[in-house]
């Protein structure tokens, strides 16, 4: 019996992993007026958030006040390796209209104003 357990146990751990989003992880933003960072993507309700872990300069890593706030806002996967939310760029304490699409461990992010019309963009890159 206690191996069955186990083995139950095993497999939803598997079947959970299984799950998992692939943007899921540390990303490393663009340098942005001097500064990049890395953000913890993860699971927020059914979205996605990504929150400023570590913050860095051209000096090395620094403690921004920034840290464990939330860049990433809500994003919702589209099915097609896209999503669409909500991002905040703390050089202007600015919320935009989000949208991000994954390719590979490239991430390609827009923040965009005018309905989606005017857009400034990023491509992160996958730390683990």
């Amino acid at each position: 019996m206690k191996t069955f357990v186990l083995g139950a146990v095993a497999a939803l751990g598997l079947a959970g992993a299984a799950l998992a989003d692939p943007v899921e992880g540390t990303w490393q933003t663009q340098v942005d007026d001097g500064s990049y960072a890395h953000i913890a993507m993860a699971p927020c309700g059914s979205a996605i958030c990504g929150t400023i872990a570590r913050t860095f300069n051209a000096e090395g890593e620094y403690t921004s006040p920034n840290i464990g706030k939330t860049l990433v806002i809500d994003m919702v996967p589209n099915g097609d390796g896209s999503y669409a939310g909500k991002v905040w760029r703390p050089s202007n304490d600015k919320i935009y209209i989000g949208k991000m699409k994954l390719n590979g461990n490239a991430l390609a992010l827009r923040g965009c104003i005018a309905g989606g019309l005017l857009c400034s963009k990023q491509t992160w890159s996958r730390v683990q």
